[in-house]
């Protein structure tokens, strides 16, 4: 697929089938993705691939604990100052029209929540993981690895896009490491930053036509020195 083309049809997938990924095709995704560049070639990224009998365990923990309070280790923030906070609202909003939840909808909207703790379905997950002591030290938080696991992020979706894969990068996949960790075993020493849900999409469910809005460049960029 040519890259122009992976990054147009790339988006994000809430909905997948059962069908699991073969390990030979997750192989050939991450293998490629790490020729991302990063910090000082510091490759500060580590990867927990996990489908099967052990995702279902974790997914189950996630649906017990469901809204409960986040334990997300490399932060969130409290509170959005807009624009930032208006976008997010906008997302919700049309992805509640489209699947027809209104905002007295309680049922439905737990519903929705259960979908996001349960991957939407996505029969394999990629957490990320780095190296604890390199991102938190004495003088305070080392961005770099988070940058730069965002930049491989970004490799393996377009990447997954390739071999026909959908992907959804989730916050909320990490938002209790405890579960992970006691069902995979993930020491202390790692950091788990992301889940990146992967399988092929269900094209049939009406919320995989949701595409998001995006911001028009000339609202994001200012140029210098151009004439």
């Amino acid at each position: 697929m040519d890259l122009i083309e992976a990054i147009r049809t790339r988006k994000t997938i809430r909905a997948f089938k059962p069908d699991p990924v073969p390990q030979s095709v997750l192989r050939e995704i991450l293998d490629e993705a790490r020729n991302s560049p990063s910090w000082g070639n510091t490759q500060p990224w580590e990867f927990a691939v996990v489908s099967g009998s052990q995702l279902e365990e974790i997914k189950k923990g996630y649906l017990e604990k469901g809204d409960s309070e986040s334990a997300m280790e490399a932060g969130e923030p409290p509170d959005k100052p807009e624009p930032y906070l208006s976008r997010g609202r906008h997302q919700g909003q049309k992805e509640h029209e489209l699947l027809g939840i209104t905002h007295d909808d309680e049922k439905g909207r737990a519903w929705w929540r259960s979908q996001n703790f349960s991957n939407y379905g996505a029969p394999c997950v990629i957490y990320l993981l780095t190296e604890r002591a390199y991102h938190f030290h004495n003088k305070g938080i080392n961005v770099w690895p988070v940058y730069d696991c965002g930049v491989i992020s970004q490799t393996i979706m377009l990447l997954a896009t390739n071999y026909g894969l959908g992907t959804v990068v989730q916050a909320s996949a990490v938002r209790h490491p405890d579960i992970i960790r006691k069902v995979i075993g993930i020491p202390k020493s790692k950091v788990i930053l992301i889940g990146i849900a992967i399988g092929y999409p269900d094209w049939t469910a009406r919320i995989t036509a949701f595409r998001s809005d995006k911001e028009p460049l000339d609202t994001l960029v200012k140029w210098y020195g151009f004439t």
